[in-house]
């Protein structure tokens, strides 16, 4: 595709977006919208799959991104959409951490303050990088933004990392509803399920097109639901109907600053016990991954990288590959001590290098081992620590948020 012409798209100004209803699934009314990017009619770039692949191929992927955002602001300010409507719109999570043009920051501030916005990142930017994610995240509910997570279902092997960003919106990618019933599909919808009673997020379908997509959606759960029954994308309406949809907001963890034994010590009794009885807790707990019939996320510490030596390494190798993600902590640690496993490198002043902690987040399953080292004398086996095992899911992903900020080096520049 040419490079000039792609350029007066972007330059001119040419981006402009439609807009698809989203309904109440219960009573078929529209109750939101979300914003979805066009190019110029007629042209090669008219379709959003166009745009961003030559965008990304001349690396101005942000630049475009902002470019969407602006377009879909500015129709709904246009067009007088109420606040009581929700406007979904489709950000990387790149962008939100990139410097946007100096012409869209009123603009922006202007739609922050106006309407009610609620920014959707795909699945698989949650795969890529968790730690980042959730730090943007943090920033964007600091702005009382609510967060949709896309896609979901797409990859059934990331639903184990659901529960770490705690979306305020799920939304289900329109496989789920279009496809047919597989054991894949059934591990998705108890997944998403279990989500939505523990945090109370809202459910949306994708792709509903015909009565049958409808009775499908309701009974995976979903309340919310968009697609050509309801409506092709398009302008927004001259007037709304009285409509005031005020979306839930998760009550997200949002500990970013404490240690994981820190966070659990506050909630639940300590115990006492030694080095060489806590290296048979963690690898009861580690084993679980080898078990588990969807793959889990697991994080440990382990004080000093030399601790991380040649056997465990193998072994967390094993681990790692039954695994969507898996990190290690510790002083000295490599950014990637092998391949499938992240590393994160703790400054010598970090608390928690006195800290032994396991982390295993599943589907359903959920185990966590907490401890801090009491520094007592002794041999190596007989050194002391006060522990916590708990196998309590919204407990592990609280004290599981400090370990992921860990892993974002510096605290990101956000520009929403």
């Amino acid at each position: 595709m040419n490079a000039g012409a792609f350029d007066a798209v972007l330059s001119g100004g040419r981006i402009h977006a439609v807009y698809q209803p989203i309904v109440a699934l219960d009573g078929g009314q529209t109750v939101g919208y979300e914003a979805l990017a066009r190019g110029p009619a007629g042209t090669a770039f008219a379709m959003p799959d166009a745009l961003f692949r030559h965008a990304a191929q001349a690396g101005r992927l942000a630049e475009l991104d902002w470019a969407c955002g602006s377009a879909a602001f500015r129709g709904a300010l246009d067009a007088g959409l109420p606040r009581g409507v929700p406007l979904f719109i489709n950000v990387e999570p790149a962008t939100l951490r990139s410097e946007p043009p100096p012409d869209v920051l009123a603009l922006h501030e202007q739609a922050l303050a106006g309407l009610q916005c609620v920014v959707e990142l795909t699945e698989r930017s949650l795969a890529a990088d968790p730690a980042s994610l959730l730090a943007t995240i943090l920033a964007l509910r600091g702005r009382s933004i609510r967060i949709a997570l896309d896609d979901v279902g797409a990859d059934p092997t990331s639903l184990a990392m659901m529960p770490l960003l705690s979306p305020d919106v799920i939304k289900l990618d329109r496989a789920i509803v279009q496809g047919p019933v597989t054991p894949s599909l059934s591990t998705v919808i108890n997944a998403v399920l279990a989500e939505a009673e523990r945090t109370g997020a809202a459910v949306l379908a994708e792709g509903i097109e015909t009565p049958r997509h409808l009775a499908i959606a309701r009974s995976m759960g979903a309340t919310l639901g968009q697609g050509w029954l309801f409506g092709r994308p398009g302008p927004l309406p001259g007037t709304f109907p009285p409509a005031d949809l005020v979306l839930a907001q998760v009550d997200a963890p949002t500990t970013t600053g404490a240690t994981p034994y820190e966070v659990v010590r506050k909630h639940r009794p300590t115990l006492r016990t030694t080095r060489q009885m806590l290296r048979c807790l963690s690898m009861h707990l580690e084993n679980k991954c080898l078990e588990l019939a969807e793959p889990a996320v697991l994080m440990a510490t382990f004080q000093q990288a030399r601790r991380f030596d040649a056997p465990t390494l193998r072994r967390y190798g094993r681990l790692a590959a039954k695994c969507v993600f898996t990190a290690v902590y510790a002083q000295d640690m490599p950014p990637q001590p092998v391949a499938g496993i992240r590393g994160g490198p703790l400054q010598p002043d970090d608390p928690l290098l006195s800290e032994w902690t396991v982390v295993v987040l599943g589907t359903h399953f959920a185990g966590g081992l907490f401890a801090c080292d009491l520094g007592s004398p002794g041999s190596h086996d007989d050194q002391e620590f006060d522990f916590v095992v708990t196998y309590d899911r919204d407990l592990i992903i609280e004290a599981a948020q400090p370990l992921l900020h860990r892993l974002v080096p510096t605290e990101p520049d956000f520009y929403w």
